[in-house]
């Protein structure tokens, strides 16, 4: 994903048991009658474990960031958590945005098959702790070994992966229609305010021109900086860029049986050729390896950072876990200083406690938290974002991947930014460089929809409650003195009823359908009654514009955390 597979459309919002501590503990729904309550919504801390962190200690990370001979960014900020606390600022775009663009492309769109965790899967069989917590002992330690596995498909289709391993893709993946200005535009059309490439998968191929990697898409496979020219077009458009990177979880991505490991040592084949050690980073995985790796990571981002100038950083679950902290926060003190020099608004954007030394990811310093998956159950205020994935099962494309319709797209945009948070939606391009068409039918009819109902959408914050359940499903977000009411899904019947503006509630003046005229309406002790015109109940979302009331302030926060301290 992101980060972890998805394993069938049923699961799409589900998380396994080690990631699940983000959504799930303590979440607490907004009271739908005050703001003045803590919001805990979503509140977590890190999983337990290493997670996808590379297993070592604080002390061999501390070793590696004093090999870093790149020197700091000059600027005020300095690689400590209080000063990042103290320089820090939610950039003002983004807690506009609302909606943005994610994308999983690489070496895993070749075979296309399972998922983007292809290579983990081609060598599984030995000891994997990220395996066991996903699947047990069994999953970790042969099952990927039978006639189903990931290995057994990969052998019938282009032969054992002693003889053709994960780094033969390379050759195959050409991205021949790959066009950087047809993305973009699509992406605007869509109406994403942002567009955010995988610069790096777990795989450790780097998709731009790289001088401090060999392995990267300039050099190798598409022989394309394809950052580069997404970086040229996406801001082209007017929108921001932004990069991801899951890269510091390559060093212990792979774990193969030890019988094909022996095998392959033996021979000097595939992981233990040592043209590509450096590529998966199997053969040694020494302390002293390990140093090389954090540092080639540390290196690898400030080229992304001084190359491209991203709007905005996205770390996978690799960086969660505190003995990581040294080399994060020297990461963090280059770029926001650098940010400073181009007088940009810049954030990393992480998961769970990955920026909160504190242990919980209501107190995160200097990142906008992100939630994959699927949003927390309630209001949560401040800023934050959810990834998810146009299509079922997969992040990156896999053969029959089906992009799911417009309507549920709009309604996980209209949920997410009801509470007070950003979509990120994921797109899954092919190897050949073009989106399926099942995904841009998708994201022009979101696009379409946001024509004429973005102002329920942009620039808006949570109400005091985020939903009304009744006979229609609504969601609530205010711009100013302005409540939208977005009913989602509208039943049958010619009016619309809103409980919640029951008389008491504030004195409505107008009511409005956006893309429409004004409408009639009547608020009395059941609510506020809204008739509706034909045309809008056919339709599968729409808003009223609602004035008159007195709404509730800007629901943002300069840290990106929610108001007030969980209790």
């Amino acid at each position: 994903m992101t980060c972890l597979p998805l394993k069938s459309e049923s699961t799409l919002t589900q998380r396994p048991a080690m990631f699940a501590i983000t959504v799930t503990v303590l979440t607490v729904l907004i009271s739908s009658s005050t703001l003045l309550t803590a919001q805990c919504a979503g509140e977590g801390g890190n999983s337990l474990g290493f997670d996808m962190a590379p297993e070592t200690s604080q002390r061999v990370v501390e070793d590696a960031v004093k090999q870093i001979s790149t020197p700091m960014a000059p600027g005020p900020v300095k690689p400590t958590w209080d000063s990042l606390r103290e320089s820090y600022k939610v950039p003002n775009w983004f807690k506009g945005a609302k909606f943005g663009i994610f994308m999983h492309f690489g070496i895993f769109s070749v075979p296309a098959h399972g998922n983007e965790w292809y290579e983990k899967f081609l060598y599984a069989g030995g000891n994997d702790s990220v395996l066991k917590v996903l699947g047990g002992n069994d999953m970790a330690l042969g099952v990927n070994a039978g006639p189903d596995s990931t290995r057994a498909w990969h052998t019938e289709h282009f032969g054992p992966p002693d003889q053709f391993g994960y780094k033969d893709f390379i050759p195959l993946f050409k991205a021949e229609h790959f066009d950087a200005d047809a993305w973009a535009a699509l992406f605007k059309k869509a109406g994403a305010r942002y567009v955010m490439p995988g610069a790096q998968h777990h795989e450790n191929f780097a998709m731009w021109d790289s001088k401090v990697t060999p392995f990267n898409s300039m050099q190798m496979g598409p022989r394309r900086d394809i950052i580069g020219e997404l970086a040229v077009a996406v801001r082209k458009q007017g929108m921001k860029l932004g990069v991801a990177n899951h890269g510091i979880e390559n060093f212990e991505f792979i774990n193969p049986p030890l019988e094909l490991a022996e095998k392959m040592k033996e021979e000097k084949t595939d992981l233990y050729d040592p043209k590509w050690a450096d590529f998966y980073n199997y053969a040694d995985r020494s302390n002293a390896a390990m140093k090389r790796f954090l540092v080639n990571w540390y290196e690898r981002n400030v080229e992304l950072i001084d190359k491209y100038q991203p709007d905005l950083i996205y770390f996978d679950n690799g960086v969660d876990q505190r003995h990581i902290d040294p080399l994060k926060l020297q990461i963090a003190a280059y770029y926001y200083n650098r940010a400073k020099s181009w007088g940009k608004e810049v954030s990393f954007t992480t998961k769970k406690a990955a920026f909160a030394p504190s242990g919980t990811n209501t107190k995160t310093i200097a990142s906008i938290l992100d939630f994959e998956g699927a949003p927390p159950d309630g209001v949560r205020t401040g800023s934050w974002v959810v990834d998810r994935p146009i299509g079922a099962k997969s992040w990156g494309y896999v053969d029959g991947l089906r992009a799911n319709s417009p309507q549920p797209v709009i309604g996980w945009l209209v949920d997410t930014v009801s509470k007070n948070g950003t979509l990120l939606l994921n797109v899954s391009p092919k190897a050949d460089g073009t989106i399926p068409q099942d995904q841009q039918d998708t994201l022009l009819a979101v696009g379409k929809w946001l024509e004429t109902n973005g102002d329920a959408i942009y620039d808006t914050h949570s109400w005091t409650k985020f939903e009304e359940k009744g006979h229609d499903q609504i969601y609530f977000t205010v711009k100013g003195p302005v409540l939208y009411a977005i009913v989602m899904g509208k039943r049958a019947g010619a009016e619309v009823v809103i409980a919640s503006l029951q008389q008491g509630a504030g004195s409505v003046s107008s009511v409005a359908l956006l893309g429409g005229g004004t409408l009639r309406y009547k608020q009395d002790a059941a609510g506020l009654t809204v008739m509706l015109p034909d045309s809008a109940e056919s339709k599968e979302a729409f808003v009223l514009k609602i004035t008159g009331l007195k709404t509730n302030a800007d629901t943002s926060t300069d840290s990106g955390n929610p108001f007030r301290a969980c209790e």
